[in-house]
């Protein structure tokens, strides 16, 4: 029985990995062929979305299949968020990033708009995919009904879900604000602790997503059956912080000027 759990562990682990290196060598070839800027921009946030949405579509698959320890899943979400953060630099894979960029007039209106739309085709791409991957049956975890039923992550009630997943995009958002400055080999062991504790603090309330495409690719089902609840939680939600994000930053500036 160990030996199969152990087993699947590592098929699913195969997966991830596969995606990762499916993803990277995309990316390095359509750099090579692709010369326009704006066309590369698109492709890059695509493909970065993608890669995030099917790790973490797999990542439910781990969670189940590991022990009970609670330290399991974290363990596995900072080394897969590591590894997001060494592949996919450059890419935002978030609308609340591309808003926030937006607020504080560091990217323009067609660029942000160019971004959300690659976000949310790597998005719709990740479901596709690994609907066609779980079909393959490789693992007995590996089944297309996961791809197609409603899991609701949400434990609490809506006014306090909104909260919870508003709360954590402000923390993950205005945090990572600060950690530009630091060089980047230490700025993602940052990033990826912050984003464990997040997951360790609200996963159990709402799944800790703070990203709305990635809730959008983990839970479209839900999102078809109850679309007003979710879109209030997984959209609405996350993207709210961005004024509170702008007010930071004005204030820190300002102080930086009287200091």
């Amino acid at each position: 029985m160990m030996w199969k759990e152990g087993q699947n562990s590592c098929i699913s682990l195969g997966v991830i990995l596969g995606v990762v290196l499916l993803t990277g060598l995309m990316r390095v070839t359509f750099r090579r062929r692709v010369f326009s800027t704006v066309t590369r921009t698109f492709v890059a946030e695509l493909l970065a979305t993608f890669q995030l949405c099917c790790c973490s579509h797999e990542l439910q698959v781990l969670v189940e299949l590991g022990p009970s320890n609670p330290s399991w899943p974290l363990t596995i979400i900072y080394f897969l968020s590591l590894v997001h953060g060494l592949t996919l630099v450059g890419a935002v894979s978030n609308p609340c990033g591309v808003l926030e960029q937006l607020a504080l007039e560091q990217m323009p209106v067609g660029m942000s708009i160019l971004k959300i739309l690659a976000q949310m085709l790597g998005a719709w791409f990740s479901r596709t995919f690994m609907l066609w991957i779980w079909k393959m049956g490789i693992s007995k975890w590996h089944y297309p009904e996961r791809a197609l039923k409603c899991t609701n992550p949400i434990h609490i009630a809506l006014p306090e879900a909104f909260l919870v997943e508003m709360f954590c995009s402000f923390i993950f958002h205005s945090t990572m604000m600060h950690f530009q400055e630091i060089r980047l080999k230490f700025r993602i062991h940052l990033q990826a602790a912050l984003i464990t504790f997040l997951v360790f603090a609200g996963g159990s309330l709402t799944g800790a997503v703070f990203n709305p495409v990635l809730a959008l690719s983990l839970h479209f089902q839900c999102f078809q059956n109850l679309f007003y609840n979710y879109f209030i939680v997984y959209c609405l939600g996350p993207s709210l912080d961005l004024q509170e994000e702008k007010s930071i930053l004005l204030w820190d500036t300002e102080a930086i000027h009287c200091h």
